[in-house]
């Protein structure tokens, strides 16, 4: 193909594109995909500047407006920004600034970037008048009523602080971002589920198509939300600014929200670790993000930078590794657990999505791969959102290809077996209910040695189907009589390493009664109600033989852990395997260890009874197990999340983001780990306590 017939093609399939996610509210690939399309265009028109024109969609702001509702002129025109996909070419950016300062130092400053529909609020004597869309930059949408609707978008402004002392505006424009709160997309799209509605694909585009309701009532029921990054038009009573960051602080005190995650710096590299630690943080916040947006914060600067065609030469969006991607659904196979859950997964051609490339992707459960009518052969969304197991968000029906038919749920396990898969009344899960199942044997063994149960260093699933197959090991209990001359036997393994493996096994041997709890896989049964547990009961045989009563009275545990304790106990094969564990030397408690166990936490002073106090970040000396035992070992509870009734936030290295913001909004005291010390000693606050983050960054706004 040649470059001007790529180029018509790209043209064709950018401004279609626009039109669907624009005008339509209906796209039909992930941003990810869109933006390799727009990259290639505005790469071949560089390097074929004889084919480039005025009007190309690569040079587009947005798309048109919609007929549906009004038009709205912008006064000034809404831009877009131009992107920066990786280090080197947030870099060129930075460098590109400085030679346009002619010597100035730049001062920068950072915004996450919402993945949410740009707005225009405009307010008339501080009484909110109108909102419109960004459409394409010049003309957007009347979308006045809906946005009245957003509970955070003040209807009257109020001067409240010294930049906005003369009192609110005569005019005054604001822009920024209306977006949906995960928690609301998540609420909105399980509504869908029980009434067997179409889901939303993602937040933005719930947030969108909550916009353009025709019934203002709707769009309330949706709890978008809003914030505001920029001043447009202003006049009448108003200061003179000169920087951004003033701007926003004006903002906020008229009463506008503003994203409190704003920081400054002076230097580009400490832009990049800060654009880095988003990346890695980006799903610690109730709202989805797809960048950080950087900007001069001197505004005679920007004047002097100017504008290209599209954007501003001021600034730029570092934009995150797609988290979306589009690929082809080549098969769909289902996968037996250790529990017998039946669980449908996609296999797809590999495409690169969230950081890694992936070539299978996880479908839940039937009653999901019903509602999604995802089909072998379609063209499909794929999610991974950072360590999160990829999953099928759904098709693209419009390329769905003709004579498709459903896909159904298979009636017989895969196993050799070909036993009935079962879906008992009242459960979304269909099990495989043959207990000698070899996938659910395989699974069990594998679940045993993961990191979160027994962690056995170097027992894989590839070196587990070889064990089982060879019919070396059936069960956990078996892998504790192992040798190295039988593992040696196996694919990729010498002596050397055969040894280490037996090593690690025994090693695990000696794990804590918890992480044995854990390991046994039971039903409902994670890591936190096992080491509420052991805590309370010294040992496994303990926990076994206990009445689902006592077990349920053990905070954390109730009555549903409890009750799947004691069915999986009163199993004569279950009660064999713990006594093959114990004769092969796993460590499964000790009467003499549970009470002096007892005894020492009867001698820890409780200082902290009735106080609760979070731990976000790894502290040094504990691990996060750890620290939340040296809580509750002191009376004290130690949740996953802050609310107003916490009494403190400690805080380690590489904190969660939305754990700090909520304890800064609230004004929970925050504690280092000096400061955790302290209060594990004594159960009081050290004298002197921060209810703001400490940082090294050069300015928090």
């Amino acid at each position: 193909m040649t470059p001007e017939d790529r180029i018509a093609e790209l043209r064709d399939q950018v401004a279609h594109h626009n039109r669907q996610y624009h005008e339509l509210d209906d796209p039909e690939i992930p941003d990810g995909d869109y933006d390799v399309l727009v990259a290639e265009l505005r790469r071949l028109e560089a390097e074929h500047p004889e084919l480039a024109q005025p009007d190309s969609p690569a040079q587009a702001v947005g798309g048109p407006a919609s007929t549906a509702f009004a038009p709205v002129v912008h006064g000034t025109p809404m831009t877009s920004l131009d992107n920066a996909m990786h280090a080197g070419e947030l870099e060129a950016w930075g460098q590109r600034v400085l030679r346009g300062l002619d010597g100035a130092t730049p001062r920068f400053v950072c915004e996450l970037k919402i993945d949410g529909v740009a707005m225009s609020l405009r307010y008339e004597h501080g009484r909110y008048v109108r909102a419109a869309t960004r459409g394409d930059g010049r003309v957007g949408e009347d979308v006045t009523a809906n946005v009245r609707t957003v509970e955070v978008v003040p209807d009257q402004l109020v001067a409240g602080g010294p930049l906005s002392a003369a009192g609110v505006p005569d005019v005054l424009e604001v822009r920024g971002e209306i977006y949906m709160p995960t928690s609301s997309f998540d609420a909105l799209n399980a509504a869908a589920d029980q009434t067997g509605d179409r889901r939303f694909v993602n937040p933005r585009n719930a947030a969108a198509g909550s916009l353009r309701q025709k019934d203002p009532s709707i769009t309330a029921q949706r709890h978008l939300a809003f914030w505001s990054y920029q001043v447009g038009e202003v006049s009448g009573a108003s200061p003179t600014f000169t920087c951004h960051t003033d701007t926003l602080d004006y903002l906020a005190e008229l009463g506008l929200p503003v994203n409190p995650e704003v920081r400054s710096f002076v230097a580009l590299d400490e832009v990049l670790a800060h654009c880095l630690h988003w990346q890695e943080h980006r799903h610690d916040l109730d709202y989805e993000i797809d960048g950080v947006v950087i900007k001069l914060d001197d505004l005679a600067q920007r004047e002097l930078l100017g504008f290209t065609s599209r954007a501003p030469r001021w600034a730029i969006a570092y934009k995150f590794p797609p988290e979306e991607r589009t690929t082809r659904l080549a098969d769909i196979h289902v996968s037996i657990g250790r529990t017998g859950r039946a669980t449908p997964f996609a296999v797809l051609d590999p495409v690169f999505v969230g950081g890694s490339t992936v070539s299978m992707a996880t479908l839940h459960n039937q009653d999901q791969v019903r509602l999604k009518d995802v089909r072998p052969g379609d063209t499909v969304v794929v999610r991974k959102a950072g360590d999160v197991i990829p999953e099928v968000v759904g098709p693209v029906l419009a390329l769905r290809p003709e004579h498709s038919e459903p896909w159904e749920f298979p009636t017989t396990c895969s196993c050799p077996l070909s036993s009935t898969l079962v879906r008992l009344e009242g459960e979304a899960d269909t099990r495989c209910i043959e207990p000698t199942c070899p996938y659910q044997r395989d699974q069990r063994v594998i679940y045993w040695a993961s990191r979160g149960a027994m962690d056995i260093e170097g027992l894989g699933e590839r070196t587990v189907t070889q064990l089982t197959a060879r019919e070396l090991v059936t069960d956990p209990s078996d892998l504790y009589v192992l040798t190295a001359d039988q593992v040696e036997t196996l694919e990729g393994f010498a002596r050397p390493s055969a040894e280490k493996l037996v090593a690690a096994i025994a090693e695990s041997a000696h794990r804590p009664v918890a992480r044995v709890l854990t390991a046994l896989g039971i039903k409902h049964l994670g890591p936190a109600a096992s080491e509420a547990l052991a805590a309370g009961f010294g040992t496994v045989e303990r926990v076994m033989a206990a009445p689902p009563e006592a077990l349920a009275e053990i905070d954390g545990v109730g009555a549903v852990i409890a009750r799947s304790i004691s069915e999986w106990a009163a199993k004569e094969s279950n009660q064999a395997f713990l006594a093959r564990l114990r004769a092969a030397g796993v460590d499964l408690g000790s009467e003499e260890a549970a009470a002096a166990a007892a005894a020492e936490r009867a001698a820890v002073p409780k200082v902290l009874e009735g106080k609760t106090v979070v731990v976000t970040g790894t502290l040094p000396g504990y691990t996060r197990d750890e620290a939340e035992s040296a809580i509750t070992s002191r009376g004290g509870k130690s949740p996953g999340s802050v609310s107003s009734k916490t009494y403190a936030v400690v805080v380690g290295e590489s904190p969660g983001a939305s754990k700090l913001t909520k304890a800064e909004q609230l004004g929970i005291p925050m504690l280092d780990a000096a400061g955790f010390g302290r209060l594990l000693e004594t159960g009081e606050l050290p004298e002197t306590t921060s209810t703001e983050t400490t940082s090294t960054e050069t300015t928090s706004i």
